[in-house]
């Protein structure tokens, strides 16, 4: 097999490896080192620091994560590709941000984008208008089916380094809930389900957006209560801490996830993951496995209640072979060398 050289563009708002929320920007941080592992050249392309063991290209000095799904830090970020490209010298671009794919007609070079986030309405439009210029990968089936006339190249489901999460065998008693504040992760449903279920809840969730705190205190505020504990965003070893230490994620997203990192990264801990059956929820959790998947809100207390007999072994074990990071590395080679031919 060829080795290729390839630039890898992360998205502008956080460095590499990002210290709390951000879990493309883990990804990619991930992807390259263990590309570079694998016999790869790689250069990435992203904001602030050098931080990582490949080489590294940054558009901006300073990270602006509090204009995160801003158009203009997008656009300028692309805006400064074709200078960079033109000092390198790779086979491939593999594009993680928005923008960026804009410029894919213009080089020389295949690029291969990974759809992070929807595939419908405009975004689907989006991906739709590339065509065959960009080589799309799907972070799950789930994601694919949904627009099965796009230009794929392949699925590679996300990954995490699951050497690097601690394994803990025994529990303590409460539900953890990570993520963001945001309708769609439905905070509302874990604090019910827990409630119901007679468990302390942990809820450990990014609140920086304006939309963020409108929710937070619109629909999460009024409903904590002694039981209940508000964490906000954490990140590091505290979010290990939570991940290992958790009797179960509870994960009741309300629209179909591409994928859902934090699945991944409580399994890799031993600890279960209880979800509602939506996108990639059903390829990522082995229902009374490594979690429970309910088709309805009212199902989750249950759930809760029956995760202290699941595994913490089952669920390390099948972090470790189905999503560690060198399997994704093994997925993107593959597709790299498909669309840069021989």
């Amino acid at each position: 097999m060829r080795q290729l050289s390839v630039a890898m563009v992360a998205p502008p708002w956080m460095e590499l490896p990002p210290t709390a929320y951000g879990g493309i920007e883990s990804m990619c941080a991930d992807l390259a080192e263990q590309l570079d592992v694998r016999g790869l050249d790689v250069t990435l392309i992203g904001v602030g620091r050098d931080q990582l063991a490949v080489k590294f290209v940054s558009t901006q000095d300073v990270p602006r994560p509090e204009r995160l799904g801003q158009a203009l830090p997008e656009v300028v970020h692309a805006a400064a590709l074709p200078d960079i490209l033109d000092s390198l010298d790779v086979d491939l671009v593999h594009d993680h941000t928005m923008a960026g794919p804009l410029l894919a007609r213009s080089r020389s070079q295949p690029t291969v984008v990974t759809t992070h986030g929807p595939v419908t309405g405009e975004m689907g439009e989006y991906y739709r208008r590339l065509g065959d210029h960009v080589c799309l990968v799907a972070v799950s089936e789930a994601q694919r089916r949904i627009a099965p006339h796009l230009n794929w190249a392949g699925t590679v489901h996300n990954a995490v380094r699951v050497e690097q999460f601690p394994f803990e065998r025994r529990k303590d008693g409460f539900a953890l809930f990570l993520g963001r504040s945001c309708p769609e992760k439905g905070i509302r449903y874990a604090i019910e389900a827990a409630g119901e279920a007679g468990l302390p809840l942990v809820i450990a969730a990014k609140c920086r957006e304006p939309d963020e705190i409108d929710y937070f205190r619109r629909e999460v505020e009024p409903r904590l209560r002694p039981g209940v504990e508000w964490l906000g965003e954490v990140g590091g070893e505290r979010k290990l801490e939570l991940l290992a230490a958790a009797r179960c994620l509870i994960f009741p997203v309300c629209w179909d996830e591409p994928f859902g990192l934090v699945m991944a990264e409580a399994m890799a801990c031993g600890t279960p993951v209880i979800a509602l059956r939506r996108g990639s929820i059903p390829e990522v959790v082995t229902h009374g496995a490594t979690g429970y998947i309910c088709d309805r809100p009212a199902e989750l207390p249950d759930a809760l209640r029956a995760a202290g007999s699941l595994s913490p072994e089952r669920c390390r074990a099948e972090a470790r072979s189905r999503f560690d990071v060198d399997a994704m590395a093994e997925g993107y080679q593959q597709i790299y060398q498909a669309c840069a031919g021989p």
